[in-house]
């Protein structure tokens, strides 16, 4: 395929009974042993029978959730209606205090300082498109001249599916209108200045011209493309043998059921696979990118279909794709910052639940939120990177004075909902 790829409550180990609690100062002993074997009664929750698979896992087989084949997986939701999740943590915590040992040794919490994903999980994230080779790609595209242009695999039809001279391929997007591609350019380097540019296919602007150098191989199919001379297209690097992403818990199946959105938060992620947690790191970028540039065509446009599909958080997720490694590539972002920014008072009832749901996220991209909320810079950084980088800027032009101010209104916000995150 390619490019169209467009949160127990502290539950006591069971009520203790009222001659546990009278004789809890002269038998030391007694409540160490109720917690030990109420502890060992506690069975291991598995899903209710009947329920469809996409309510559960993140992926199309158990091999690819990172479960086993009885399907004993865990999710958000099962951590929050089965005590023995909560339970087993604060056990441990009493257990320490009550005999001055510390709780069994367990795998690593994915989540430090309660709302940051930890470092080793971290690492555990594909790499993506690395700042050098995306420099390569980029490089190598500017310079290559288009061979072909076929339609087809990129999206609307307007656009093409690009040969290059140096025998890569590209999707050439051409927008209903300029804004779009003003989007599409704007949205990569923001990506850049939050340090999750890797996440995003490496993208480079250029200038239609039929006689210019780097179009004459294909002056006829763009006679055939009603693309205007001089229009301003994006360039994006085609990816091989990407597939679907359906959301995971708490923004997928579980929304489609018409419940709120539940807080991704730490006491959740403890007993989920590790190949889950890799995925949830990202989706927490994406979620932050998502209200950043008011992207509404991603998850809040299957968020806004539910009122009429009530199966579609079942299904893929819009121009959101998954490499080979697990890595998630966030395709097609036009509709950011410029578009997004002139229909806010439609998609934010979306897209603000979408960010008050997350409350793990990678440091870097916390500390980088702080940044630009104390020199509120967001707007500057963001120019500065897109002039340094595109040479094709002018053509499009910047952000005006008030989408600016949006901007850095909107990475306020985000700043304050971390903090918010950090005093829960």
């Amino acid at each position: 395929s390619g490019m169209r790829m467009k949160r127990a409550r502290r539950a006591a180990p069971g009520p203790l009974p009222m001659l546990g609690l009278l004789l809890l100062g002269a038998l030391p002993g007694l409540w160490t042993m109720l917690l030990r074997r109420e502890a060992a009664a506690q069975p291991e929750p598995r899903p209710p029978a009947g329920l469809p698979p996409g309510r559960w896992g993140w992926g199309r087989s158990p091999a690819a959730r990172g479960e086993s084949d009885d399907g004993g997986q865990k999710t958000f939701r099962t951590l929050l209606a089965v005590p023995a999740a909560g339970s087993e943590e604060r056990g441990g915590e009493e257990r320490l205090a009550v005999t001055g040992s510390p709780p069994p040794a367990n795998t690593a919490s994915p989540v430090e300082r309660g709302i940051f994903w930890s470092r080793e999980l971290e690492e555990q994230v594909p790499p993506g498109f690395t700042a050098e080779e995306a420099a390569a790609w980029l490089s190598a595209a500017r310079a290559a001249r288009v061979a072909s242009l076929e339609r087809g695999g990129c999206g609307r039809s307007s656009n093409r599916l690009a040969r290059l001279s140096d025998g890569s391929r590209a999707c050439v997007r051409y927008g209903i209108n300029p804004e779009q591609i003003q989007g599409e350019a704007l949205s990569y380097h923001l990506a850049g200045v939050l340090g999750m540019q890797e996440r995003l296919p490496p993208m480079v602007l250029a200038l239609v011209e039929a006689r210019g150098r780097q179009w004459e191989p294909v002056r006829e199919e763009l006679r055939g493309s009603h693309w205007a001379e001089g229009a301003v297209v994006s360039l994006t690097r085609w990816v091989d043998n990407l597939t679907a992403v359906v959301a995971p818990a708490p923004w997928g199946a579980e929304a489609g059921a018409g419940r709120r959105l539940q807080p991704l938060s730490a006491g959740e992620l403890d007993g989920l696979p590790p190949s889950q947690l890799v995925e949830l790191v990202q989706w927490s970028d994406l979620i932050l990118f998502d209200y950043l540039t008011a992207n509404f065509d991603r998850l809040v446009s299957n968020l806004f279909s539910l009122q009429w599909d009530p199966r579609v958080m079942r299904r893929a997720t819009s121009n959101l794709l998954r490499a080979p490694d697990g890595g998630l590539v966030f395709m097609d972002n036009e509709a950011g910052l410029v578009h997004g920014y002139r229909l806010l008072g439609m998609w934010d009832p979306y897209n603000e639940p979408l960010l008050r749901s997350v409350c793990v996220f990678r440091e870097g991209t916390a500390r980088r939120v702080a940044e630009l909320h104390r020199r509120r810079s967001a707007a500057a950084e963001l120019r500065r990177r897109y002039r340094a980088r595109e040479p094709l800027w002018a053509r499009l032009g910047f952000l005006s004075e008030r989408q600016a101010e949006l901007l850095q209104a909107r990475v306020d916000f985000v700043h304050r909902h971390i903090a918010h995150c950090r005093a829960q």
